[in-house]
C-alpha cells in the first residue's frame, strides 16, 4: 500500500501521513513510496480517524446548511435543502464515516493478529512421483531401503526389481504404509497455478458456499433471477466468461441454472448453454421462469428441454426443474432449497487457513487506480497486503471489495472479491496465487515469465493426428463437435460415430447440428478439448482464422464411412497419410450465362487468392457445401486461360455440375500430402 492510498483510506492529507512517518521514523518521501505491513499497523495505532458525530447540536442554522453543503459536494447528493432533510443527510454522512470507521478498525486488528497461513509449497509428508520412477528412486523419497520396499511390493502380489519403474497407482498404495501422500510432480509445482494441487487434510478442511453460475436466452429473467436471489442474503454471481474460462482451464462452477421463460421456450441460446452446461460435467437445475404470466407453459418447456437429453426428475430423469417468477419471487424457496441440497450432496469442502488459491473473473483498467481485477477465490484466505502472483506479473493487495462493494479486510473460499494491486491486467480464467513473502512471489512470477516465453502458453487441444498419442488409461470419450447439411445427415453421422468403440474408448457427440460451422462451435470445442467434424459444410473465414488462433482441428468430409473411418484410424493410430488443404482462392457467382453444348457459364469475380483450372472446389450456398467438384473450364474475356488472380473477372464451369446460381460462392483449393 502506497503512502497516497493509506491517505485516502483514513481520510487524511498526503502531507499529515508523510509528517508522522517522519516523526515515527517510517522511511519514506512522497505518496508514492510503499508502506510496510508493519509500517500500517505503527500508523494505525498512533493516527486519529477523522470522525462526525452526528449528535452534534447545531444552533447556528447557517453552520448546519453549510456542514450539508459540504456533505453534499463531498457524496453528489441532491442539492435540494428543506428544514427535513437537513439532518438526514448529515446521518448518511455519519454512516458512512461509521462504515469507513468499521472497515479501518477491522483492517488494524487483522494486522495485528496477522497470523501465518499455510503454504502452497508441497509439506514432509509429501512424496513426489516423477513420471517412470524407479523403484529405488521411490525408496530413496521415502527414505528406506530399496529391499525393504521390494518385500512391500512382493506382498501386493508383483515381481519388480531395484531398476523396474513403479507405476503411480502401485506407489500411492505403498507410500500410505508411511504416512505419506503420494503426487505427482507437476501438481505441486507452485509456478504451475494450472495443475497445482493443495494438499489439505480432512481436519483442516470446512465447509464452503457452492459457486452457481446462470445461463440461458436473453431476457429470459438471468439478471432478475440474480437479483431476486441476492435479496434472499444469498452471494452469488454471474460470471459472463463462463466458457472462455473453461477454454483456459479452469473449472470454477459447482452448479449451473438454466433459466428458461415459461412463455417463450428453448431459444438458440438456451441450447448453447446446455452445451456447455453438460460439457462442463456439473449438476444442472433448470429454473422455469415468468410462470405467473397468462401464457405461460412450463410444461411444454420440460418438453422441449427434455428433446435436448435435459429430462427432468418427475419424468424419470436426474434433472431438478423448478417454476418460478423472478419478478414475483414465487419459487425462489423451492430453488435455493433445491440448489442447498444439491451442493450438501456434493460435499463442498476448502481450507480457509492456507494462502489463496482461485480464478480471475474478469479484469478492467482504471485510469486513476490501475489494474481491476474480480477473483473467485476457490481455496485458502486472501487478505489486504498479500503478495499475488496472476499469469506472469506480480503485487499486493492494495484494496478488497466484496460483491456488493463493501471495502473488507480479507475473504475465504467462494468469495467474489474485486482487488487492486496488480501491475497488469489478467485474463479472465487466469490463475492466481497468494504466498507469504514479496521475494516468493517475485521469484515464483519470474520463473512463469520465462516459461512464457519459452514456450508461449496455449492448452494443446484434439486434433486427429495426435488422438491416438492423446489416448491413455483414463480416456473413456473423445469429445466431438458435428454440424452438418441437413438434419437427416446430422443424425445418420451421429449415430455412426456413436458406434464406434475403439478398446472400450467411445465418441461422446458434445455438440451437433445443422448449418455452418460457428465461433461458437470452436469455443466450445477448445473449452471441451474437441474435434469439430463438418459434413458437407464449411467454416467462414472468420471461423476458420479462430480456429487456427485456439488450435482447434476442424475436418470437413462428404461422405459418411471416410469420416467414420478415419475417426476409427485415428484412435487406433493407424491413419493414412495427411493431405493438407491448401486454400487457393475465393470466387463469387455474379451472373449466369446459358449455352446449349456447355450448359451454364458462371459469370465471377475472384474475392480473394487465385482460382486454378482443374483446381479442386467446393460450391456453398448459405454456408451449406452443395457439391465439391473441380473446376472444369475457366476464360478471361474469351480466353481460355490457367488461372485468374484476385480483383479480376471470370467465367467458368464445374465438372460434371452446373446447378449453380448467382450469389453461391466457389472455394478453390489443392491436397498436399504431408509428413505425420
Amino acid at each position: 500500500m502506497t503512502v497516497k492510498e493509506y491517505a485516502n483510506d483514513t481520510g487524511h492529507s498526503i502531507a499529515e501521513i508523510l509528517k508522522k512517518c517522519n516523526e515515527l521514523g517510517i522511511k519514506v518521501k512522497s505518496g508514492d513510496d510503499d508502506l510496510s505491513e508493519d509500517d500500517i499497523i505503527i500508523l494505525d495505532n498512533t493516527i486519529n480517524l477523522i470522525s462526525t458525530d452526528v449528535e452534534t447540536d447545531y444552533e447556528d442554522e447557517d453552520a448546519l446548511d453549510e456542514s450539508v453543503e459540504d456533505l453534499v459536494e463531498s457524496n453528489n447528493l441532491d442539492k435540494t435543502f428543506t428544514p427535513d432533510n437537513k439532518k438526514q443527510k448529515l446521518k448518511k454522512k455519519s454512516q458512512l464515516q461509521s462504515s469507513k470507521d468499521e472497515y479501518m478498525s477491522k483492517r488494524k486488528d487483522m494486522y495485528k493478529h496477522k497470523e501465518k497461513l499455510m503454504t502452497n509449497v508441497a509439506e514432509d509428508n509429501v512424496v513426489l512421483y516423477k513420471e517412470g520412477m524407479s523403484v529405488q528412486a521411490l525408496a530413496d523419497a521415502l527414505g528406506v531401503s530399496g529391499t525393504e520396499l521390494i518385500k512391500k511390493i512382493m506382498g501386493l502380489g508383483l515381481m519388480l526389481s531395484l531398476s523396474n519403474a513403479i507405476d503411480y497407482e502401485t506407489a500411492s498404495v505403498i507410500v500410505l504404509d508411511y504416512n505419506k501422500t503420494l503426487k505427482k510432480e507437476e501438481t505441486q509445482d507452485v509456478s504451475n497455478f494450472e495443475e497445482f494441487e493443495a494438499n489439505d487434510r480432512a481436519e483442516d478442511l470446512s465447509e464452503r458456499p457452492p459457486v452457481i453460475t446462470i445461463m440461458g436466452h436473453v431476457d429470459h429473467g438471468k439478471t432478475t433471477l440474480l437479483d431476486t436471489i441476492r435479496k434472499s442474503k444469498v452471494v452469488d454471481t454471474e460470471y459472463a466468461a463462463f466458457t472462455e474460462m473453461r477454454a483456459r482451464g479452469a473449472s470454477i462452477t459447482d452448479i449451473v441454472i438454466i433459466i428458461v421463460a415459461a412463455d417463450d421456450g428453448v431459444m438458440p441460446q438456451t441450447e448453447e448453454a446446455i452445451d456447455h452446461a453438460l460439457a462442463a460435467n456439473v449438476p444442472i437445475v433448470v429454473a422455469v421462469n415468468k410462470v405467473d404470466k397468462p401464457d405461460a407453459r412450463p410444461d411444454r418447456i420440460r418438453t422441449e428441454m427434455a428433446e435436448r437429453n435435459i429430462t427432468p426428475e418427475e419424468w424419470g430423469g436426474t434433472i431438478p426443474f423448478v417454476d418460478i417468477s423472478a419478478k414475483s419471487g414465487q419459487g425462489i424457496d423451492l430453488l435455493l432449497e433445491t440448489l442447498l441440497a444439491i451442493s450438501e450432496m456434493q460435499e463442498l469442502k476448502a481450507n480457509p487457513n492456507r494462502y489463496a488459491l482461485g480464478t480471475v473473473i474478469e479484469s478492467k483498467m482504471d485510469k486513476n487506480i490501475g489494474g481491476v481485477a474480480s477473483l473467485l477465490i476457490q481455496n485458502g484466505t486472501l487478505r489486504i497486503g498479500d503478495p499475488i502472483v496472476v499469469g506472469t506479473s506480480y503485487g499486493k493487495v492494495r484494496t478488497m471489495k466484496d460483491d456488493l462493494g463493501n471495502s473488507i479486510v480479507e475473504a475465504g473460499p467462494s468469495t467474489p472479491v474485486e482487488i487492486t494491486g496488480l501491475s497488469e491486467t489478467p485474463a479472465a480464467g487466469d490463475k492466481f496465487m497468494a504466498f507469504e513473502t514479496e521475494s516468493q512471489a517475485k521469484e515464483v512470477a519470474d520463473k512463469r515469465s520465462i516459461q512464457a516465453r519459452e514456450n508461449k502458453f496455449q492448452k494443446q487441444t484434439l486434433s486427429l493426428d495426435n488422438l491416438f498419442a492423446s489416448i491413455d488409461s483414463d480416456t473413456k470419450e473423445i469429445n466431438v463437435v458435428l454440424k452438418a447439411d441437413v438434419k437427416g445427415s446430422e443424425e445418420a453421422v451421429k449415430n455412426a460415430l456413436e458406434k464406434i468403440d475403439v478398446d472400450g474408448v467411445k465418441v461422446k457427440v458434445i455438440r451437433s447440428g445443422i448449418g455452418t460451422i460457428t465461433e461458437s462451435d470452436v469455443v466450445l470445442a477448445q473449452a471441451s478439448n474437441a474435434l469439430i467434424l463438418g459434413f458437407c459444410v464449411s467454416p467462414s473465414n472468420s471461423t476458420k482464422e479462430i480456429a487456427k488462433e485456439y488450435g482447434v482441428d476442424i475436418r470437413l468430409y462428404t461422405i459418411i464411412y471416410k469420416l467414420v473411418e478415419e475417426m476409427e484410424a485415428a484412435m487406433k493410430g493407424m491413419l493414412d497419410p495427411e493431405f493438407e488443404e491448401k486454400i487457393l482462392g475465393t470466387v463469387e457467382i455474379r451472373k449466369l450465362f446459358k449455352f446449349s453444348k456447355v450448359g451454364n457459364i458462371a459469370g465471377s469475380y475472384v474475392t480473394d487468392g487465385i482460382v486454378k483450372k482443374d483446381a479442386k472446389a467446393r460450391l456453398i450456398r448459405d454456408g451449406i457445401v452443395v457439391v465439391d467438384t473441380k473446376i472444369a473450364t475457366l476464360q478471361r474475356e474469351k480466353d481460355q486461360v490457367k488461372e485468374v488472380k484476385k480483383g479480376y473477372e471470370c467465367g467458368l464451369t464445374l465438372d460434371k455440375y452446373s446447378d449453380i446460381k448467382v450469389g453461391d460462392t466457389l472455394e478453390v483449393y489443392e491436397e498436399i500430402e504431408v509428413k505425420r
